[in-house]
């Protein structure tokens, strides 16, 4: 349960109501994670949804510490147990997840070694200090992605990263599973980085759920609740970006009495605004269609009535996109941008960002990010068991969800893939699924060089705007531009031979999905700049024939127990080889000789047998 927020999570009620808004029933077990009795410390990020009236989710980061009750210096009444167990929490509507982290350990561990929990007033700093120094430009520059390293990514998933990739761009129902949280949430977090623009600006719809609870409860709350913005409280009217508060959580059944003290944040939604020189918030209307939560059918497809409406009643801001993006590319777009195997364009920072006029997300010159998440297609970098339910909610169209309960792995039917992070596997339940995500040749070699810049040895090489070739930025940048190029590839005609280094299986069902039609519904001049091919197609080689026979070693089932077994098979040969060797001496080397010896006539025989 909430011990302690600031500001408070309710207005009018005090800081120590253990109250929560009905969007936020779930919070105390986000905060408080499955299994956190078994770690010393742990962080976790989670995502909750928009307050009534306001559009924006909520990124929540949660340090986690356990302390021994008789090393407190004030042991409070409430302390029974011999162990004390809290979470420090900040909620912010901006996505600076290991910025905030940053922050968070050293408060937490300094309120930890205050070894006196009533001591709130260094919780009231960390609020006041992180909004004076956080606000919407952070977003910009690489500050964003602190902590999630795509380097390490391709580290440990190798070749798969491509997979996983691909797996969200058709928004299928992903499943991340490993303990410890924080290993969780890194990983999922970093697989999104991958996709332009997606961290920044493309994740403001991704937690759109219902509580479990009646639909006339639900319209009930929404008509009474307030909006969540700068009247909340008067420290929050002069700290537009962050807001931070504590509180202590009992955990779930296993946790029962436990406490946990998480503090909170809030901030007023800067990040879906546009700023003035003089620096006032100008509030960019969102259309209404962007995340319809009428009819349950309506979050399957995109209703291509909406696009017409949108594009008739938008018209004037659609002709001030489309200057916008014309302008942008006299002035930022240099010649045809160069292949991959090159250096990809980066991103100078000076990306100029307008209103979606069907996404509601504030796009570049490229249509990015993609509106993946948004319509019921979830991102929640970690889901407590009590919200196990949205998994199957009709109104979820799917997910990218991460857990550490065994009992959503468990559960592979309401699934499309389980990504055991822990050893690196993406199982694929459906046999055609499979078979659509399964790399080109262009894709292994995209794949490989990758792997190849990441794992050898190699003369440091800096690219201006990219940072070190096998770093991670330069990864990002090469995710980038594979994804522009399909982009550009699908709006070429006759493009047949050019989509089949994509996946020609691949791109029919990327076309189906909502993002996709999203983002072909407006026009994308800047991709006119793109090379509209795979950037590594190219004829069929023998080191392609090894990277797929490598691939395929390594994914099928039937491979791994070859794989296994050669393993295993090499190494009892080499431990026999030495015993026989200690033992026999002269009599293994002479046996080897005759082998070899008959061998040689072997085949000399045959050579003249075919003379």
């Amino acid at each position: 349960q909430v011990e302690f927020s600031y500001p408070p999570l309710k207005p009018g009620e005090g800081h120590d109501s253990q109250s929560l808004p009905e969007e936020w029933k779930y919070l105390p077990f986000l905060a408080l994670p499955d299994g956190a009795h078994n770690y010393q410390e742990d962080t976790v990020f989670f995502h909750l949804p928009p307050r009534s009236g306001d559009r924006t989710t909520v990124y929540g980061v949660s340090c986690y510490r356990q302390i021994e009750a008789k090393a407190l210096k004030v042991r409070q009444a409430d302390v029974t147990r011999e162990t004390v167990q809290k979470s420090v929490c900040v909620l912010s509507q901006l996505p600076l997840y290991g910025l905030l982290q940053a922050k968070l350990q050293l408060i937490t561990h300094a309120y930890f070694e205050e070894k006196d929990f009533s001591q709130i007033s260094i919780l009231k700093e960390l609020y006041d200090h992180m909004n004076s120094s956080l606000g919407s430009t952070s977003l910009e520059g690489s500050q964003v992605y602190l902590g999630l390293s795509p380097r390490d990514l391709v580290l440990h998933f190798r070749h798969k990263v491509l997979i996983l990739f691909k797996l969200i761009l058709l928004e299928k129902k992903v499943l991340f599973y490993i303990s410890p949280v924080n290993r969780l949430v890194g990983a999922l977090m970093t697989v999104l980085s991958l996709f332009p623009g997606m961290i920044e600006h493309g994740l403001t719809d991704c937690s759109q759920y219902r509580p479990r609870k009646s639909l006339s409860e639900d319209a009930g709350s929404r008509e009474g609740a307030p909006r969540l913005d700068g009247s909340l409280s008067l420290s929050a009217a002069h700290a537009p970006n962050l807001g931070v508060g504590d509180r202590k959580m009992a955990g779930n059944q296993s946790l029962e009495g436990q406490e946990a003290n998480v503090p909170f944040s809030h901030s007023e939604k800067t990040c879906n605004g546009a700023q003035s020189a003089n620096g006032a918030v100008q509030r960019l209307k969102v259309p209404s269609h962007a995340s319809p939560a009428s009819s349950e059918s309506d979050w399957e497809t995109l209703d291509p009535s909406i696009l017409e409406e949108s594009n008739l009643k938008g018209g004037e801001r659609g002709n001030t996109a489309a200057e916008q993006a014309e302008n942008l590319l006299g002035k930022d777009m240099g010649s045809e941008s160069l292949p991959i195997t090159v250096q990809p364009q980066a991103n100078t920072g000076q990306t100029v960002l307008v209103p979606g006029l069907i996404s509601g997300l504030e796009e570049d010159q490229h249509g990015m990010p993609l509106a993946i998440f948004t319509k019921g297609y979830l991102c929640l970098p970690y889901m407590a068991l009590q919200q196990h339910h949205l998994l199957s909610d009709v109104t979820v169209r799917g997910f990218v969800a991460g857990a550490t309960n065994i009992l959503f792995r468990q559960q592979k039917h309401l699934s499309d893939a389980i990504v055991e992070i822990e050893d690196a596997q993406v199982q694929i339940h459906d046999p055609e699924l499979r078979k659509i995500l399964n790399p080109t040749t262009a894709d292994l070699r995209f794949a490989d060089y990758l792997v190849k810049h990441v794992t050898e040895n190699r003369d440091d090489v800096f690219l201006d705007g990219t940072g070190w070739e096998g770093g991670d930025e330069w990864i990002r940048a090469q995710f980038s531009a594979y994804l522009h190029a399909l982009l550009a590839a699908v709006l070429q005609p006759d493009n047949e031979k050019t989509l089949s280094d994509f996946g020609t299986a691949f791109v029919a069902t990327w076309k189906n999905t909502h993002n996709y039609r999203v983002w072909n519904s407006n026009k994308h001049p800047a991709l006119a700049e793109v090379n509209s091919s795979h950037p590594f197609q190219g004829q069929y080689s023998v080191s392609d024939v090894k990277l797929r026979l490598s691939h395929s070693v390594q994914n099928s089932e039937r491979g791994k127990k070859i794989g296994n077994v050669m393993v295993s098979t090499s190494r009892n040969v080499v431990q026999t080889g030495k015993a026989v060797g200690q033992s026999v001496g002269g009599a293994f080397t002479s046996a080897k000789s005759a082998v070899s010896s008959w061998f040689s006539t072997f085949t000399q025989s045959t050579q003249s047998l075919g003379d």
